[in-house]
């Protein structure tokens, strides 16, 4: 056992977990500006990020022991898992209302985001699911079925209400779907009839929800509430010029005109302090997590493995995309953090642990002899 485990771990990608280490060290030091615990003397945020990023390498170190193939032979109960836990919310008494959306359950002192555990049983379930799929996604009669089954997870996300959250999922359902196949054609089609339905969607969406879309078009507007942090943000990072103000010289933020300079808009804090050299490293930085997870996809043992990472792959370009594009006021506000680096225990564990299923189809991608 202590061989095939000493075996198993000389396969480990260290650079994508060195890639992981930088990432968050550089959001551990940022959070210490955007919280104003350099001022304050307050470390408690950045406790609770170091404490949840320790659960997180535990989450990780524990699903390594467990072949990733022997895990998705129950991906039945982690699909049931999905739909129990986003029912959850809805529990009187455990279900917790914040900003007009169920989305916590309270668990004592701690509030628990039940979609950030979501991310990780709906990879592992939709994942198999797919696999069946693989090469037979041709036609509508042949995607209708695939799509559908992925409906419950993205209709619960939906009714919270938490758009950026459902795009999330539906984001690692169209990436798992387009490596299995799917039609270019059929996309095509059916993003022209998703822009012309756009009035009518828009027709369904939460009345907050609405007004992020109508601020999204009167950027201007600072009757929109959400359009006042876009604003501050947009002067935040154009005031930050090419190398910045200096580490805890931020003045938006220190001064406090910057909101949730902590999780939604510390990328903001990043390019008033450390100018555009220091939002081009968070970039790359990134960039070569992307590209590292997919290159392990590419030499995944069995396709299954494959969906996995391109799963979590493509959970994590929605969000750093989003989240990076909404503190430039390029696309509407929603509540997606920015990987690793914003303040939030759900998820940065959640994120570990998807890494960790990225890091155990990597370890175990050819076959170890004894």
């Amino acid at each position: 056992m202590i061989k095939k485990n000493i075996k198993l771990i000389k396969h480990l990608d260290f650079k994508l977990i060195l890639n992981i280490f930088l990432i968050f060290i550089f959001g551990i030091v940022m959070l210490t500006t955007a919280t104003h615990a350099n001022q304050t003397g307050n470390y408690k945020e950045i406790i609770k990020q170091l404490i949840a990023f320790g659960i997180g390498i535990i989450i990780i170190l524990c699903t390594l022991k467990i072949d990733y193939s022997q895990i998705g032979k129950h991906y039945k109960f982690f699909y049931v898992a999905s739909i129990i836990l986003l029912l959850l919310v809805w529990v009187p008494g455990l279900g917790n209302i914040q900003e007009g959306s169920r989305r916590w359950i309270k668990l004592g002192p701690l509030y628990l985001q039940t979609s950030e555990l979501v991310k990780i049983t709906f990879i592992i379930s939709y994942a198999k699911i797919v696999e069946k799929y693989n090469g037979k996604l041709n036609t509508l009669k042949e995607i209708i079925p695939v799509v559908l089954k992925a409906m419950p997870v993205l209709i619960l996300m939906l009714i919270q209400p938490d758009l950026g959250g459902t795009i999330t999922f539906g984001c690692i359902m169209l990436g798992m779907l387009f490596v299995a196949g799917l039609n270019i054609k059929i996309i095509r089609n059916i993003g022209i009839i998703v822009v012309i339905l756009l009035p009518l969607i828009y027709t369904f969406m939460a009345p907050h929800q609405k007004v992020r879309i109508e601020a999204f078009l009167h950027p201007d507007d600072l009757s929109y509430p959400g359009n006042y942090q876009v604003v501050q943000s947009m002067i935040a990072i154009g005031s930050g010029g090419l190398e910045g103000k200096g580490l805890y010289n931020g003045t938006q933020n220190h001064s406090g005109f910057l909101p949730v300079s902590e999780s939604d808009f510390i990328f903001a804090v990043i390019g008033e302090e450390l100018g555009l050299a220091g939002m081009l490293i968070v970039i790359i930085l990134y960039l070569l997590f992307i590209l590292r997870m997919v290159k392990t996809a590419g030499k995944a043992k069995d396709f299954y493995g494959a969906l996995i990472i391109i799963g979590v792959s493509s959970m994590f370009t929605y969000q750093i995309i989003q989240n990076i594009g909404m503190t430039m006021a390029l696309i509407p506000v929603t509540g997606i953090t920015l990987p690793f680096i914003s303040y939030g225990a759900s998820s940065v564990v959640s994120s570990l642990a998807s890494l960790g299923l990225v890091l155990n189809v990597g370890m175990r991608n050819k076959k170890i002899n004894f």
